[in-house]
Formats: structure tokens, C-alpha cells, sequence
């Protein structure tokens, strides 16, 4: 038996970066790309390579191409570690894991570390392949927080909650993650949302501007563990714009949702140091009457347009400094394990 397990990537529309601060964010997944994972049974336990992990390279100016592109990591650690995770797991909830071995590997076009949430589409599509193989069932509420724990606890890399929801979900999804839900439930509160609700939307990004979560996040979360009174009051803020457009999205009130959007993004860059690029390409999809966020970490943007006039002015406007644009696809959610 060959499964096959998919995940896809994760665009924040608004609240975030508050879901790893007991805040509130409203997240979807699109699926113009995809990871996947193959597992099938074998003799040993075997992790194969994807050509993101390669150690050969045709020159110097390859592996410094190749870095640019992929960072330093690919994604075996990502499979050893959800291994591990699912491992642990299931012998501290005492399910009994049938002693057979297998071979795994994985497939990924999502652009690498830009925001999209690709590293953990790569865990939430293993981890349903080894539920499918070992026919574990996790309840969908917990897989995030197991997704969350391979990245954290496994491999050091500091990152929040929604963009685990929203890949375990599929859809959009508006998510509380206040303080004494958290520490009561152990996970946030979870609302899947129609995504023929959001007005138009398109998504863009540039990979030469990426950068790993984990740098992106360290300083905000010291600050806020000092109880840094900008930091904690943004927090806050976020939370209350992602409410406002939760209402928004449901009442049909589409016409705040962009400047919901514009605020989410002018808080951030009043606390956090951002890169000429980034900001640039907030500014430049604004200047062509669009709105303007980060989906996540930086290197992509999220936002609305009024039509397809505006769309086009956009895309021409971004093409000049080399960005990306894309109308985000979305197909009905798949069935998959819980």
C-alpha cells in the first residue's frame, strides 16, 4: 500500500502575528501549491532525500544559489522530527504502534521561506501519512498543537499556532487563542469560515526576500515575555482586527475588510524591524489602490482589490520590482484522518 498525504500553504489574512500571544487570527490555505508526502512499507525505516536536501553542487556559485533559495535546512528534519513527535505521542497516550517499518519521502512546490507556512505543510502532510499508515486517529483539535511541537520543541524553530489550524482544517478559519482557553483546553477555539466569503483577494511575494520564522519572531517574543507595554498592547490590537473582520466576513460588510487589512500591517511596522524589500512591496500593491499585509513572516503579501481593472494595475505594478502575483485557488477541503 502507497499513501499519499497532502497539506497546503497557509496565508494569514489578518491578526497575526497574535496567535503565538493568546490573540486571534482569521488564516486559510489555497491550494495553487501543494506538499506531499509518500510513505509505503519497507524492510527498514528509510527518510529519502528531496532534491532540496542535496550535498552536491555543480559549483561554489551553486550552493550559494542553492541556499539563497532553500536556506540551510531542507526537509529531512522535518519528516525525522514528525516521526519522532508521532512516536512520543502515541506512547504517552498509550496507542500501541504495529511493528512494521516504512520508506518515506516528500514533494513540495510551495515557495521556501517566504511566509506561506511550507516546513509545516510538510509536517501536517507526514503526520497524515503516518496516522493513515498506522491507522492512529488524533482528534483535528490536537493535531495542530503536534504539528506545533515538531517545530518548537523538536527543532528549536519559534512559530505560532493558526497556520498548523488552518493546514489541519483546510479552508479558513477564525481561531481564539486567549489565555484561559489555551491553558483550559490546551488549544485555542476554532471556527471554519466559508471562503466564499472573502472578498477579492490576491496574494504575491518575492523569494529573495525571505527569511526563517524563527529570526523573524525571536524579539517580539522576548519583549513580550518582559511584559513590554508596546508589544503586548499590539498584540491586543491584532486580536481586535481579526474579531472586527470576523464580524465583517460574516454580516457581508466587505468594505472595511481592507482597511481591517491596512491596520494589521501599520502596527506591525511600527514594532517590528522590517527590510526596504518588504515594505517596499506593502507600498508599491498599495500605491496601485490595493491593500497591503504580510501573510505571515515576511517575503509575501496578502490583500484585497476592487475589481479586475485594479488586479491588473497591481500585477503590472508589482512585476516591475519583480514580485509574484496570484489569485489564491481554492477547491473543497479533503478528507483526512481525525
Amino acid at each position: 500500500m502507497i499513501i499519499h498525504a497532502k497539506a497546503y500553504p497557509r496565508a494569514g489574512l489578518i491578526g497575526n502575528p497574535s496567535d503565538g500571544y493568546f490573540g486571534k487570527t482569521i488564516s486559510f490555505v489555497f491550494k495553487n501549491f501543494a506538499a506531499e508526502v509518500l510513505l509505503y512499507q519497507s524492510p527498514e525505516l528509510e527518510i529519502l532525500p528531496n532534491t532540496r536536501d542535496h550535498s552536491k553542487f555543480k559549483s561554489i556559485n551553486g550552493l550559494a544559489e542553492d541556499v539563497r533559495l532553500f536556506g540551510y535546512y531542507g526537509g529531512i528534519r522535518l519528516l525525522k522530527a514528525t516521526v519522532k513527535r508521532f512516536h512520543d505521542y502515541c506512547a504517552e497516550n498509550a496507542v500501541k504502534l504495529d511493528n512494521r517499518n516504512f520508506t518515506i519521502r516528500y514533494h513540495t512546490n510551495i515557495p521556501s521561506q517566504v511566509g506561506l507556512a511550507g516546513s509545516s505543510a510538510i509536517i501536517t502532510a507526514c503526520l497524515r501519512a503516518l496516522m493513515a499508515f498506522y491507522e492512529v486517529s488524533i482528534p483535528k483539535p490536537v493535531q495542530p498543537g503536534l504539528v506545533l511541537s515538531v517545530e518548537k520543541n523538536e527543532l528549536g524553530i519559534m512559530a505560532g499556532l493558526q497556520d498548523r489550524v488552518a493546514q489541519v482544517y483546510e479552508g479558513m478559519v477564525y481561531m481564539n487563542f486567549a489565555r484561559d482557553i489555551m491553558e483550559r483546553c490546551g488549544h485555542g477555539e476554532y471556527e471554519e469560515l466559508d471562503v466564499g466569503l472573502l472578498p477579492n483577494i490576491y496574494l504575491a511575494f518575492r523569494e529573495d526576500l525571505s527569511e526563517e520564522s524563527g529570526v523573524f519572531h525571536n524579539d517580539i517574543r522576548g519583549r513580550f515575555d518582559r511584559g513590554d507595554p508596546q508589544v503586548v498592547e499590539a498584540m491586543k490590537y491584532w486580536a481586535a482586527l481579526a474579531e472586527q473582520a470576523r464580524n465583517c466576513l460574516v454580516e457581508r460588510r466587505l468594505e472595511r475588510i481592507p482597511e481591517l487589512l491596512n491596520a494589521n500591517f501599520d502596527m506591525r511596522r511600527k514594532i517590528y524591524k522590517l527590510s526596504p524589500g518588504n515594505l517596499l512591496m506593502v507600498d508599491t500593491a498599495r500605491s496601485a489602490g490595493a491593500s497591503a499585509k504580510f501573510t505571515g513572516s515576511g517575503g509575501a503579501i496578502i490583500g484585497t482589490y476592487e475589481d479586475e481593472a485594479m488586479f491588473n494595475r497591481l500585477a503590472e505594478a508589482l512585476a516591475a520590482i519583480k514580485v509574484k502575483i496570484i489569485k489564491p485557488v481554492f477547491k473543497p477541503p479533503e478528507k483526512t484522518p481525525s
